[in-house]
């Protein structure tokens, strides 16, 4: 694989804004299970491996079960692992991490609000794409798993 650009080298201001969001989602009420839900299940349908690597430790330090990060890419045939919330935010990491298909459904916006304000799903749309550009920065940079974006 051909080495390419390191983004903090060529584009500082780029990733500081990049930061930004993360710091913003930090401070979100969305849980932090959620947030590792949505950052692993967009980095599967993405096939970004660094991104996998990272958030499902990650997810693993928070508490998350094994169990469940091996059966996230599967979640629609599962019952009872994954709770109805969840789900609705599976269904709108996938709809948004596609978008080009038919973006985000009135369905899955409906469903949505059932459980969390408007300004919930806010957060979760703004975490979706957060995660979004990261597997394009990873994958257009060819950053493999052990090396860092530093």
């Amino acid at each position: 694989m051909q080495k390419r650009l390191n983004i903090k080298e060529v584009a500082p201001n780029a990733l500081k804004a990049m930061i930004g969001l993360e710091t913003y989602l930090s401070k979100s009420p969305i849980t932090n299970t959620t947030k590792e839900l949505i950052k692993i299940r967009a980095s599967q349908v993405n096939g970004c491996a660094y991104c996998i690597n990272i958030h499902t430790q990650d997810a693993i330090k928070n508490g998350e079960t094994n169990q469940r990060i091996f059966l996230l890419n599967a979640w629609r045939e599962t019952e009872g692992i994954f709770t109805e919330e969840e789900k609705v935010v599976l269904a709108i990491t996938e709809e948004v991490t596609l978008i080009h298909q038919n973006g985000l459904s009135d369905t899955a916006y409906s469903d949505a609000l059932q459980f969390f304000s408007e300004s919930q799903i806010a957060d979760i749309i703004t975490a979706i794409i957060t995660i979004n550009m990261w597997n394009r920065v990873i994958l257009s940079t060819n950053l493999l798993i052990g090396q860092s974006l530093a």
